[in-house]
């Protein structure tokens, strides 16, 4: 009978950079996933580390994201010593470009917003922005300057991950589905896998995604969903892209400094079930703005394509944080921001189990939200 001091369901970049922290605190770690590790959502991100608001109901999330982006260097710092692997992270910031609209109006109320929250933004003038990325077309009316925002390779970022949590003795089980809870009571002592296994755990942490919702007994707490995302990868022969590039068509962002360079364009959102799929329509939204940002790219060479299915939740906020079920932690739901939010989400998971205490604010995201908001629909109905 296999007995662990934390079971992790889910091989990704949030359980493995849990499983890191863990089993640096000493505690002998397991991390099972339904299939091989690093294979879903981290797998198919950008690596983007923005911790500005996509949309308004992303603006609660701004704080836990920002101390995510702070812990990123010493974090890197932390898996490339013990993976010995790179990661790709780069710092310069990001260009986000207004193309259409009252340009000068949503630059104001861009740069405004992201100041109120604490987040660095400086207008920027088109001439400087063409002298900072030579590549850029004449679509842009407006243009703001993100100069603390960074990105990362993700592929490399999760198997150094998972690298260095095999380095601090955590043990790794591809192809374990787990099915369910294993309850003493009200208590959850392990868990149960599509094999009949019981693993036994003193904590059990869920951070699989959008297949958390999908093990019996827990959706009530993390009622996640898929939202699917399709993404190319280039070859950019051109006058090489310095930063991350943005506008409300899409997203460009660089591999390397160097011609040919790897380019990576994205995205689309996609409620299409738990099937991935590439479609020629994705496809075309994707290149039409990248193309209209940087004319260059229609000339680069399509090296890969791919679509992943993102973790959403019904307010498109994370679900952290232990519930009513002594022995249970969920980690899951982080939607577009798994990458962002591995460093502060291992933190946080690591100071509820270790210590019992954290030492970031997490309330908003608990999984307990969900019960409260059931219960007042039960009671006002």
């Amino acid at each position: 009978m296999k007995t662990y001091d934390a079971v992790i369901v889910g091989g990704g970049v949030i359980g493995g950079s849990i499983a890191f922290d863990l089993a640096r605190r000493n505690l002998r770690v397991a991390v099972l996933d339904r299939q091989e590790m690093i294979h879903e959502a981290s797998w198919a991100a950008a690596g983007m580390l923005s911790p500005a608001p996509h949309h308004p109901t992303d603006i609660p999330l701004v704080p836990l994201a920002r101390t995510s982006l702070g812990l990123f260097p010493k974090f890197v710092e932390a898996l490339e010593a013990a993976s010995g692997m790179c990661t790709g992270y780069r710092t310069g910031g990001a260009i986000e470009f207004i193309c259409a609209g009252d340009a000068e109006r949503e630059l104001s109320t861009l740069v405004a917003l992201h100041r109120g929250l604490g987040l660095s933004c400086e207008p920027l003038p088109l001439d400087e922005a063409n002298k900072m990325e030579p590549a850029l077309g004449r679509d842009a009316r407006a243009a703001a300057l993100l100069p603390d925002e960074c990105s990362i390779e993700p592929r490399r970022l999760t198997a150094a991950v998972l690298a260095a949590a095999v380095s601090e003795n955590v043990e790794m089980y591809p192809g374990v589905e787990v099915n369910s809870l294993c309850m003493a009571g009200k208590k959850c002592v392990g868990v149960k896998t599509s094999s009949g296994e019981i693993i036994h755990a003193a904590q059990v942490v869920l951070a699989a995604g959008c297949w958390t919702s999908q093990i019996s007994g827990v959706a009530s707490y993390a009622p996640t969903v898929p939202v699917l995302g399709q993404m190319a990868a280039l070859r950019h022969s051109g006058r090489p892209i310095g930063r991350v590039l943005r506008s409300e068509r899409c997203y460009v962002v660089p591999r390397g400094a160097q011609s040919p360079q790897t380019v990576v364009v994205g995205s689309t959102l996609e409620n299409a079930g738990y099937e991935k799929r590439v479609t020629s329509g994705g496809l075309e939204k994707i290149f039409s703005g990248a193309n209209a940002l940087v004319p260059e790219l229609a000339k680069a060479e399509i090296i890969e394509t791919w679509s992943g299915l993102r973790p959403g939740t019904p307010d498109q906020l994370p679900i952290l944080g232990p519930v009513d079920i002594d022995g249970l932690v969920f980690a899951t739901g982080h939607y577009r921001n798994g990458i962002l939010l591995a460093p502060v989400t291992a933190k946080l998971v690591g100071e509820w189990i270790a210590d019992k205490r954290t030492s970031v604010a997490w309330e908003a995201f608990s999984p307990m939200r969900f019960q409260r908001a059931d219960a007042d629909r039960s009671t006002s109905a």
